[in-house]
C-alpha cells in the first residue's frame, strides 16, 4: 500500500474557502492512485483565541485543561474537511487523537508522540477511505488530551508518515517552500530546491519559521523526505532530505537572524570550577533559554568575562536572577538590548576553507561591527546590532551569491 501523508496549516485551513480549495488537493493525490492520510492543524487564529478565552477564566488554568480546550480547534477543521471530501464524493471521516489513537509521553502542552496504532487507519484506508487525522495532540497513559508545542502538527504529521511507512510527507502552508532567506525582508531571496535535514534544522532553529524544529529532528533521524509546498499556489516546492541526495552547487544554502535579542555580560567574575554552571542553572530551572556564549579569561586566569545572549522578554529576569545569585561573584553586568543573530548555513562549509573570512569581510565592508561569534559544523553566526539585519542580509547574501 502506497501512501501519502499531506499536512495542512492553519492558513491553509483558515476559512471555508480555503477548505474547499485544499479539498480539491487531497482530490488530486487521490487521483494519482495513492492511499491519502490527512493531518490538519486548527484553523489561523483559532488556538489563540481559545488560549484568550482560557486566561480570562483564571490566571493559574489548568495545564490539563489547557490541553483539552485548544485541542478542539483542530477537531473542528477535521471535520470541516472530511465533511467537505464526503461532498464531493470521496468517502471520508475525522480522526480525533485518541480514536486512532496516538500515544504520547511527557508534560502537558510539550508532550512528544512515543506510539501510534495503525490498525482501525489501516483498515479504513483499505476500504478506500481519507482518514483525516488532528495534529498536535495525542492521549497519555491516563487518557487524558495532550498536545504537543506551537506547531506540532508538522511533528503529527512526520510521525505518522513515521509509522505508516509512507512514501513522503508534504507540508502544506501559505509560503511556496523554504527560502535562502526571509522574503518579506529581502525580496532577491530564492526558493531552495533541496536542503538537508541539519540545514533546516539550523535555519528552523535560527529564525525561519516554516517548520517547528522538533518535527524537523522527526524527521532527520527517521529518514522521511519532506516537501514544503504553497496550498495557494501549483507550484513545486522544497524538498528536505538526508545529505547524500542533494548535490552541493553553493557553499552557503541560506541566511537566517533573529529579530529580539539580548546580550548580557558579567565582567570580573571569579573564575573557579562549576562557575558557568552556577551561572546558568537558574536560568535553565526558569525556563530561560541562553543562546551564544562566549567566555574570555583574563591572562593571570583568576577572572574571566562571560557573554551570553537571551531574548528581549527574558532580559529583566534573567538580571534579577544573576543579582540574587549568591553562588557567584561578579563586578558588574552588561545588558544591551535590540541585538541580532545572523547566521550562515551550509553544510558545502564543512569541506570549503575560507568561509570565515569572507562572511566577516562582507560585513565589515557595509561597516556592521561583529559583537560575539559562534561556530558549528554548517553554521556561522554573529551578534550585530538590530537595525542592521536587511544591510547585513543583502551582503551576504551577494557574497555567497544567494
Amino acid at each position: 500500500m502506497k501512501i501519502v501523508v499531506l499536512k495542512f496549516g492553519g492558513t491553509s485551513v483558515g476559512s471555508i474557502y480555503r477548505i474547499k480549495k485544499i479539498a480539491k488537493i487531497i482530490r488530486q493525490h487521490i487521483n494519482t492512485k495513492k492511499k491519502v492520510i490527512v493531518v490538519s492543524s486548527a484553523m489561523s487564529g483559532v488556538t489563540n483565541e481559545l488560549i484568550n478565552k482560557s486566561k480570562q477564566i483564571s490566571d493559574n488554568f489548568s495545564p490539563s485543561e489547557h490541553d483539552v480546550l485548544v485541542s478542539s480547534g483542530e477537531q473542528m477543521s477535521c471535520a470541516l474537511i472530511a465533511g467537505r471530501l464526503n461532498h464531493l464524493g470521496i468517502k471520508s471521516r475525522s480522526w480525533l487523537s485518541w480514536q486512532v489513537p496516538i500515544l504520547t509521553d511527557g508534560d502537558f502542552k510539550k508532550s512528544r508522540i512515543t506510539n501510534i496504532f495503525k490498525k482501525r487507519i489501516l483498515k479504513y484506508l483499505q476500504t478506500g477511505g481519507v482518514p483525516v487525522i488532528t495534529g498536535f495532540q495525542g492521549v497519555n497513559y491516563e487518557n487524558r488530551i495532550t498536545t504537543l508545542e506551537r506547531g506540532g502538527s508538522d511533528a503529527s504529521a512526520i510521525m505518522i508518515a513515521k509509522y505508516f511507512k509512507a512514501e513522503k510527507c508534504i507540508i502544506y502552508t501559505d509560503v511556496e517552500g523554504v527560502y535562502t532567506t526571509d522574503p518579506n525582508l529581502f525580496k532577491n531571496a530564492k526558493k531552495i530546491q533541496k536542503i538537508s535535514y541539519e540545514e533546516m534544522l539550523e535555519m528552523s532553529s535560527l529564525g525561519a519559521k516554516v517548520m517547528q524544529p522538533a518535527s524537523i529532528q522527526d524527521a532527520r533521524l527517521n529518514r522521511i523526505n519532506v516537501y514544503v509546498k504553497s496550498s495557494f499556489v501549483n507550484k513545486a516546492g522544497t524538498l528536505i532530505t538526508k545529505r547524500k541526495n542533494i548535490s552541493q552547487d553553493n557553499i552557503i544554502t541560506g541566511i537566517s537572524f533573529t529579530k529580539n535579542d539580548s546580550k548580557i555580560t558579567l565582567l570580573d567574575v571569579v573564575d573557579k570550577p562549576g562557575v558557568a554552571a552556577s551561572i546558568f542553572e537558574p536560568l535553565s530551572k526558569n525556563f530561560i533559554n541562553v543562546d551564544m556564549v562566549v567566555q574570555n579569561i583574563s591572562s593571570d586566569g583568576k577572572q574571566t568575562d562571560l557573554t551570553f545572549t537571551v531574548k528581549n522578554e527574558d532580559t529583566i529576569k534573567t538580571e534579577k536572577l544573576l543579582k540574587n545569585n549568591k553562588n557567584i561573584n561578579f563586578k558588574k553586568n552588561l545588558i544591551k538590548k535590540n541585538v541580532s543573530k545572523i547566521s550562515i548555513i551550509g553544510v558545502g562549509m564543512i569541506t570549503t576553507p575560507g568561509v570565515t573570512y569572507r562572511m566577516f569581510k562582507a560585513l565589515a565592508k557595509n561597516k556592521i561591527n561583529i559583537q560575539v561569534i559562534s561556530t558549528s559544523e554548517i553554521k556561522i553566526s554573529v551578534l550585530i546590532a538590530k537595525q542592521l539585519i536587511r544591510k547585513a542580509v543583502k551582503a551576504l547574501h551577494k557574497e555567497f551569491n544567494l
